[in-house]
């Protein structure tokens, strides 16, 4: 059975790069029928927060993604870690590095004033008991070290990039898999060791993660080999680039799951539009899809090699059209919290708020576009320059009080859309206007500007309330 895992650190929010790993690890082991499990590397113990493991799961639930088995946490297996250090030890595959940093970072130096690329120099790799005791009686603390011999070809077939090979040479010298401690101890364990142990533990059958891990694949496989443990299957994703070609990053302003949904983008959205980060839909199937359809052909061939440009206009486009596919009574979830943020008082008329979620409803791009198109409903909005304008043309303020007139004799309570075009006729007539004159007027009076949702049903809506009668006197003063 495909078991994959998403293995995120809780040292900030949800990171759009990890939720997009986390769909296509979720797409993958849904088309297989397979396991979809999480682990908390929480193993920076300095940056690791509770709270950021809560809003790791709280975002993965809220896009949808469902895992299968209780989380495990990283910290709680540090025995375990431990432990295949020590085999690595006892057999003679690590070892204890005494150099200090001083010394490290003289080497660094002394290598890039040559253009050499940096590297460790393995120079405590072959130390003899008569120089570790020297080093420990200066009381000098010493990380572990994996060997890796520069002769060594490690090569595996990524299921996204195909035939993958990297020379021993090129992975830096020999690997810090354990932090500085005393000579008797190990240190913490570090992220490349623990990682190999913890997929084997929890029988991870592919590992499906972002193309900057691919060096760390390489590092992998050879610890996966010294400790005798079975190899998963890899597959590495494009990474998220920002419009300039560059990885996405802090700097481009919004890269964590919280700050889309706080812009008013919806779950469905998110996810439909990380699944195109890096994968083409197959022939046929529109780019507007849910998660179940998605996991229904989802395969690794369909993967890019290429990074993914991260295309606003599309985002866009995919929450507009499934904010326009929402019935009110989802909008109405949606839009009544960030009303009430806004202190309006809402009408007790259930039927008022579905019908102006409605009305609201197809000219939507964000969610949060409803607090500023709802304004005019809840508070008496002011003249922008165009409703100025309009309302300062040759027969318009004859035109609204021919209808204030009118509303005066024939009240309307709003209820009838065939009322409301014979009271504009009627106030045409009188004013000697054309109806698209009292129309443009009428908008402006009701909600300030000239632009806006249905004439008719905003104008339903707020005398439904009452609220209109004010607003065309108000024009007249």
């Amino acid at each position: 059975m495909v078991r994959v895992r998403l293995a995120p650190s809780p040292t900030g929010t949800l990171h759009i790069g990890t939720a997009r790993t986390a769909v296509f690890n979720w797409l993958f082991a849904r088309n297989q029928k397979g396991t979809f499990l999480l682990r908390i590397e929480d193993t920076d113990k300095e940056r690791s927060k509770p709270e950021f493991t809560a809003n790791i799961l709280e975002g993965l639930s809220w896009l949808g993604l469902d895992w299968d088995e209780e989380p495990l946490i990283q910290s709680e297996r540090i025995d375990e870690h431990r432990s295949a250090i020590q085999t690595l030890l006892d057999r003679g595959l690590a070892y204890r590095c005494y150099a200090s940093e001083d010394e490290l970072t003289g080497m660094r130096e002394a290598q890039k004033a040559s253009n050499q690329a940096p590297r460790y120099d393995n120079r405590h790799r072959n130390l003899t008991p008569e120089q570790e005791a020297a080093f420990q009686a200066e009381g000098r603390d010493a990380v572990v070290r994996f060997r890796i011999d520069d002769d060594a070809n490690i090569q595996w077939r990524d299921q996204v990039r195909g035939a993958m090979q990297w020379r021993g040479a090129d992975l830096g010298g020999d690997m810090v898999i354990a932090r500085r401690a005393p000579a008797d101890q190990i240190g913490d364990p570090l992220y490349n060791l623990v990682v190999v142990v913890d997929d084997a533990a929890m029988e991870i059958t592919h590992v499906i993660r972002g193309e900057d891990h691919i060096a760390n694949t390489a590092k992998q496989l050879l610890l996966y080999e010294a400790l005798g443990l079975p190899v998963p299957t890899f597959a590495h994703a494009p990474l998220i680039l920002n419009a300039e070609g560059r990885k996405l990053s802090k700097r481009d302003g919004v890269t964590s799951i919280n700050d889309f949904r706080e812009l008013g983008y919806t779950a469905e959205a998110i996810a439909n539009y990380m699944t195109l980060l890096g994968w083409s839909v197959p022939e046929g199937m529109e780019e507007r899809f849910t998660l179940q359809q998605a996991a229904e052909v989802f395969s690794f061939d369909r993967v890019n090699k290429a990074g993914a440009r991260f295309d606003w206009d599309k985002l866009n486009w995919l929450n507009a059209q499934i904010l326009h596919s929402w019935t009110p009574q989802q909008l109405e979830e949606a839009l009544t919290p960030l009303w009430l943020q806004q202190s309006w008082i809402l009408p007790d008329d259930s039927s008022w708020i579905e019908d102006l979620c409605r009305l609201l409803g197809p000219s939507l791009t964000l969610i949060k576009d409803g607090v500023e198109q709802a304004r005019p409903f809840f508070i008496e909005p002011e003249l922008e320059a165009d409703g100025e304008q309009q309302l300062s043309q040759e027969g318009a303020k004859p035109a609204l009080k021919a209808l204030v007139e009118a509303l005066a004799q024939t009240p309307w309570d709003g209820t009838d859309p065939a009322e409301a075009q014979t009271l504009l006729g009627a106030a045409a007539k009188a004013a000697g206007v054309k109806k698209g004159v009292i129309m443009k007027s009428l908008r402006a009076a009701l909600l300030g500007k000239l632009q806006g949702p249905d004439l008719i049903t905003t104008w339903s809506l707020l005398a439904r309330l009452g609220n209109d009668r004010a607003r065309l006197e108000r024009c007249l003063l």
